[in-house]
């Protein structure tokens, strides 16, 4: 897995994760679980690599990598 996840969008996929699972906290009853969605742009941001990134072409990372 090459990274290809930069900077910025680290950071972005950090607080939008943190402010889904939020919801974890914030609703009630069976609508809260949709909060475990944040741990996708979380585990993304964690692991530098985005699955969907890789199949639409897209890299936001400023370190050349070695074809």
């Amino acid at each position: 897995m090459t990274q290809n996840v930069g900077g910025i969008d680290r950071i972005l996929r950090i607080v939008a994760g943190l402010a889904i699972l939020s919801l974890l906290v914030l609703l009630d009853g069976n609508a809260r679980w949709w909060g475990l969605i944040g741990l996708v742009p979380l585990g993304t941001a964690l692991l530098r690599w985005c699955p969907a990134y890789t199949l639409i072409g897209v890299n936001t990372c400023p370190t050349k990598q070695a074809d």
